[in-house]
């Protein structure tokens, strides 16, 4: 037997092992989430009366151009102050994370927006996000942003 037919099945099981770690990895959205959102957010369930929940909201602010922009602006630019979430009342701090990438960004709210029960589910673009990072607000301002939506339409 040559070296090679010797070392194939090493080689596939490396090779195995190496597609393994990369679909594990947090490259997806729940992945990014669970690195970047879940340690307050949990499971986008949140904490009453501290964090608000995502899960069955995202999906329905995605919903219109100015939802996904909120959306947008709340990662990028964090948000600050009282709101309401489901009829809860929470005294919201969001830091911003202009750290991650855009795409990283879209990918985290396309996939909160997937766990909702709107269908299709709507999705939030890089080009959403880079809108957003191109334009600074304070936290204060985004939560006004918030305020004008919510005149405009109930938020969830």
């Amino acid at each position: 037997m040559t070296f090679f037919k010797r070392l194939r099945p090493a080689l596939l099981a490396a090779s195995g092992a190496a597609l393994f770690l990369t679909a594990c990895t947090p490259k997806s959205g729940a992945g990014l989430y669970g690195t970047n959102c879940g340690i307050c957010h949990h499971g986008g369930d949140g904490m009453p009366g501290a964090v608000p929940p995502l899960v069955g909201r995202i999906d329905r602010i995605a919903s219109t151009p100015e939802g996904r922009k909120y959306l947008a602006d709340v990662l990028m630019n964090g948000v600050s102050g009282p709101i309401k979430a489901n009829g809860q009342p929470y005294e919201a701090e969001m830091p911003p994370f202009r750290y991650l990438q855009d795409e990283q960004v879209a990918q985290i709210l396309t996939w909160l927006s997937s766990r909702g029960q709107t269908s299709p589910a709507p999705q939030i673009t890089t080009a959403d996000i880079a809108a957003a990072r191109a334009t600074r607000k304070s936290a204060g301002m985004v939560a006004l942003e918030r305020e004008e939506l919510d005149h405009k339409a109930p938020l969830p």
